[in-house]
């Protein structure tokens, strides 16, 4: 019974990676700016769709690099067009622009695009790996996708920590996400920063995007996984980066874990049917943190004074 479980438990971290990456892009975005970004989920769609339909013209690599170029572009429009109108705007005045943005994006994809199901060949085998053969039977089996989105995850978070910490770049979109206008004041750009942070925003979208496409195929779909990083950033907190890959991590493995031992109990208590536990597990428990700690586990906590 215990190499099933460490099965689960390590495909379910691995999965809670995947989760990570699509969180990343909503904490950059909260971090620097105070936006809760609802068009995070169609730019992951919009940078998979980029590459895929790029890579069928031109080699991988190429592609990458023109889907960045596609991304940075995407996010001065974004930030011509609609933030820089907004600059100072009550937060739900932002957030309802970004909820337009993520609608235009699905639809100026399929335009753009196409609306078929596309495939994205990152060059990683399919074929599962088998550890730990000579311990439990069969072998533990890995996904090389998931291990590969591991890397990348890590490789991320190393540079944005780095960035948001060293950089002044860094420093200043910390300043602006405290206080817009106090960070006007001392001459910090605005339009400038936010230009920057959803450009990179962007970037970690295309590697979002391609993990989940080369995994499920790059379909309209893929926007809905950034409902599932929302139990991820209730967990970890919308303003660190350490705590959207801690989050992705405690819903990843929590789902599959429910799944196999929530699910049995379940049926012999109740005589319910069973199945379908991790598409609810995460809800449940991000709603539970939020009656104990809204802010998340590694959150800022918000203290008003009046």
């Amino acid at each position: 019974m215990l190499g099933p479980i460490l099965e689960t438990l390590i495909g379910g971290l691995l999965t809670g990676v995947l989760y990570a990456l699509v969180a990343l892009g909503f904490v950059l975005i909260f971090k620097a700016s105070g936006v809760f970004n609802f068009a995070q989920g169609a730019m992951v769609l919009f940078a998979a769709l980029s590459v895929a339909r790029l890579s069928e013209k031109f080699p991988l690599p190429i592609a990458i690099v023109l889907a960045i170029g596609v991304m940075i572009v995407l996010a001065y429009a974004i930030e011509f067009l609609v933030l820089r109108r907004l600059v100072n705007q009550e937060g739900i005045v932002l957030f309802m622009s970004t909820l337009g943005v993520a609608y235009f994006l699905e639809g100026f994809g399929q335009t753009l695009w196409g609306s078929d199901i596309y495939k994205i060949d990152l060059g990683i085998s399919k074929n599962p790996i088998f550890l730990f053969e000579s311990v439990f039977p069969g072998g533990i089996l890995i996904d090389p996708e998931e291990v590969a989105a591991a890397v990348i995850c890590a490789i991320l978070v190393t540079v944005l920590a780095v960035f948001f910490q060293v950089t002044r770049v860094g420093r200043a979109l910390r300043a602006v996400a405290d206080d817009h206008q106090a960070a006007q004041s001392v001459g910090i750009p605005l339009n400038y920063i936010w230009l920057v942070v959803w450009a990179t925003s962007g970037i970690v979208a295309i590697a979002a995007g391609m993990i989940w496409g080369s995994k499920l195929g790059v379909q309209f779909s893929i926007s809905l996984v950034a409902l599932k990083a929302l139990p991820v950033l209730i967990l970890g907190g919308l303003t660190s980066i350490p705590g959207a890959i801690v989050g992705g991590l405690i819903i990843g493995a929590g789902e599959k874990l429910a799944e196999i031992l929530l699910g049995p109990l379940l049926i012999r208590w109740f005589d319910l049917a069973g199945g379908g536990i991790e598409n609810w597990f995460a809800y449940v428990l991000a709603l539970l943190f939020l009656l104990v700690r809204p802010q998340g586990l590694f959150g800022e906590r918000i203290i008003e004074r009046i």
